[in-house]
């Protein structure tokens, strides 16, 4: 099991196997192996060839699976492209303190540049499903989403960045912080929102995306947490696209970059040593925010 948190919860094959033929013995004979994830979160454990199974890593992530099951049985018929459908809610035990959930799996590979060869489909099909869920009804107690106002942020991001001086430009993205930190807040109304499409996030197969999965962080809030893929996942030219598509404006724009750079500023000095691949992608998205804002 890969460790990425001091206090993290073990988590083995045994475990999961004991888990399942308790609480849903019709599963009993399927084979269970671990999945090698980027996640930072949730443990991955395959369950046959059909189902995965995720756990919470922390204590302090008790509500997000059962937060998730229930926020993607309200979405799954309200979305077009394939997200991930709930198939059972495990509960704690002796053997395993927290909820855990099992999903179908989805085909597909985590997004990478190297595999694409027609941007203009996936910028399409990713836009395409954050209007489509932007655009879906806030139902009574819906979970919030997002970070805290930006000035609130400021703090813990010139501490991470100063902590990720051997990694980044330093001096130019604490100039770039200094400004779109004070980027007004959003003060319109709150939608559904994805808030972590990452490029681990997002599923393709065939130069299409496959699926949108992760939904832990999700709910509503702030539009502009999704608007994070212009540097997560995108290059300057296809930001650009990306950008018109869902048609931003210069304010949403700013909140987005700025919220894009704290999570990666976040990222680099905790997963240096247990989860160097995330830490490359936050890299590259501090690279991709100097491009933009190079004349600073």
């Amino acid at each position: 099991m890969k460790i990425l948190h001091n206090d993290q919860l073990s988590i083995n094959t045994q475990v999961v196997k004991s888990l399942i033929k308790e609480q849903f013995p019709e599963y009993k004979n399927l084979p269970v192996r671990e999945f090698d994830s980027t996640g930072t979160v949730n443990s991955i454990f395959r369950l046959g060839k059909n189902y995965y199974i995720r756990l919470p890593k922390l204590k302090e992530y008790a509500d997000s699976i059962v937060k998730e099951y229930n926020l993607l049985l309200y979405l799954s018929e309200k979305i077009t492209i394939e997200i991930p459908q709930p198939i059972k809610l495990g509960k704690p035990n002796n053997l395993y303190p927290l909820h855990w959930a099992i999903y179908n799996w989805i085909k597909g590979e985590p997004y990478d540049n190297n595999r694409i060869t027609n941007f203009q489909i996936i910028i399409s099909e990713l836009s395409d499903f954050i209007k489509e869920l932007h655009a879906i009804s806030i139902i009574e107690d819906a979970p919030k989403a997002g970070r805290k106002p930006l000035l609130e942020l400021d703090g813990i991001t010139v501490e991470a960045l100063n902590a990720s001086r051997e990694e980044i430009k330093y001096t130019k993205a604490v100039k770039i912080w200094e400004i779109i930190v004070n980027t007004p807040i959003w003060n319109n109304k709150t939608v559904w929102i994805h808030a972590d499409l990452l490029k681990s996030n997002i599923l393709i197969r065939n130069n299409h995306i496959s699926a949108i999965i992760d939904f832990g962080s999700a709910g509503v809030g702030d539009p502009a947490f999704d608007i994070i893929p212009a540097w997560t996942v995108f290059d300057s030219k296809n930001r650009n696209i990306f950008r018109k598509k869902l048609d931003v404006d210069d304010t949403l724009w700013h909140r987005a970059c700025a919220y894009a750079l704290h999570q990666a500023a976040l990222i680099i000095p905790y997963y240096r040593k247990s989860n160097p691949v995330f830490v490359k992608s936050a890299i590259d998205t501090i690279n991709e925010i100097i491009i933009d804002y190079n004349s600073i």
